[in-house]
């Protein structure tokens, strides 16, 4: 059963993640694409503000698909822990940890999500699994 458990949790945080690469880098699920997230992150003084959208994009997007296919998942981990960093340092965290207040409550728990399953493993239903 732990190994349907680590399957739901890596489809589901990394389904998410693809979504969210989506929206920076293709302007889908309500996006605003590189240039509209490149102008927000100029805005917050992150210049320049499209490589960094297409950067943080292409993280959550790879990271995202990696994560929830269970491959590399060390790597993925990384490369979702890496923007939730950023996200937390850059723009939730001097509203405090309540997500109610725009904090960084939610970016803590995916980052802490996904430093667990790359400390304990992708599980049996990953492809890590079948290749390493």
């Amino acid at each position: 059963m732990m190994d349907l458990g680590l399957l739901i949790i890596r489809l589901v945080i990394g389904v998410l993640f693809i979504g969210h690469g989506a929206q920076k880098l293709f302007g889908w699920f309500g996006g605003h694409g590189l240039k509209g997230t490149g102008g927000w992150f100029d805005s917050i003084g992150m210049k320049p503000g499209v490589m960094i959208a297409l950067f943080a994009g292409l993280a959550e997007l790879i990271g995202g698909i990696l994560f929830a296919l269970g491959f590399l998942t060390p790597l993925a981990a990384l490369m979702i822990a890496g923007t939730m960093i950023m996200a937390i340092v850059k723009v939730h965290g001097p509203n405090g940890l309540w997500a109610t207040s725009n904090g960084y409550e939610y970016n803590l728990t995916l980052l802490s999500v996904a430093i667990g399953i790359a400390l304990i493993g992708p599980g049996q239903y990953a492809l890590d699994f079948f290749l390493f």
